[in-house]
């Protein structure tokens, strides 16, 4: 009988510890009830809206260019509330190519648990896990072939380029075409047991000043940032196109990476 009773209690104390524990993996969030999120990156040069091709614009150098191609990978979604409880995007629905010449593209379109989020974050690149996955499982914009065919995956060197910027400037040098055209393709993961160049950028932005994002399932939240492509040339390192007309695989490439984080403000939120 003096058994049984221990037995029992042993269980009303494990049964009471088991309800009453959080779900550390997911704390605070509920998995059945997700809702609609999207972070739109709105490219922007200096105080101007980013016009392709025509519109020209100066670095802190004073160097004038024009942008004729933009693209850069956002990856790996994250959502933080007030509290600190966080929910990470699944990462076979966290891969976006945002493209300057494709408008829908500036949108990342998500779905979390409802929530009051005052933080995103995002990765700008592609992580080093799904870098060396086998192709099955990099599909969508993350295919080698369909990278390729964009111009964002280094077929020589089995990688992703994570940024890549191109257009013309006076202070460029005539390339074999006859233009005066600059080039930054920013790449590298860093590697595993030969470690190189880790250009991999974690962006975040806080949303407290300008809204928070209420997020529910009868509306589409939507956290507006604006991405200031002239930070590339004018962050924390001033680049200079006449000194740097193409940054590629280098190691010079890590110090246009480092601007990186200066690029995104938040503008503001739609819920």
């Amino acid at each position: 009988m003096i058994n049984k009773i221990k037995l029992t209690g042993a269980l009303l104390l494990m049964t009471t510890f088991l309800s009453c524990r959080k779900d550390i993996s997911e704390p605070g969030f509920n998995q059945d009830n997700l809702a609609p999120l999207s972070i739109e990156f709105d490219n922007i040069v200096g105080g101007q809206n980013l016009v392709l091709e025509s519109a020209n614009y100066k670095n802190r150098s004073g160097e004038t260019y024009n942008i004729q191609l933009l693209q850069y990978f956002i990856s790996n979604i994250s959502v933080l509330k007030a509290d600190r409880t966080s929910y990470t995007v699944p990462q076979d629905s966290s891969y976006f190519l945002v493209s300057a010449a494709n408008p829908d593209s500036r949108f990342a379109r998500v779905k979390v648990p409802e929530g009051d989020y005052t933080k995103v974050i995002f990765t700008l690149g592609i992580d080093s896990l799904r870098s060396t996955m086998d192709v099955s499982k990099r599909t969508g914009v993350l295919d080698p072939a369909g990278g390729m065919e964009s111009g964002m995956y280094w077929g020589w060197n089995s990688g992703y380029i994570f940024f890549k910027m191109e257009g013309v400037s006076p202070q460029a040098p005539l390339d074999p075409t006859g233009a005066h055209k600059y080039r930054f393709h920013i790449g590298g993961f860093g590697g595993y047991s030969a470690p190189t160049i880790n250009n991999i950028k974690v962006i975040t932005v806080d949303l407290t000043a300008r809204g928070i994002a209420q997020v529910r399932g009868n509306r589409n939240a939507n956290i507006h940032l604006f991405v200031d492509i002239n930070k590339v040339m004018s962050g924390l390192n001033t680049i200079s196109i006449a000194a740097n007309p193409q940054v590629m695989f280098s190691d010079f490439s890590v110090k246009v990476a480092n601007n990186f984080t200066a690029m995104f403000t938040h503008d503001h939120t739609e819920n």
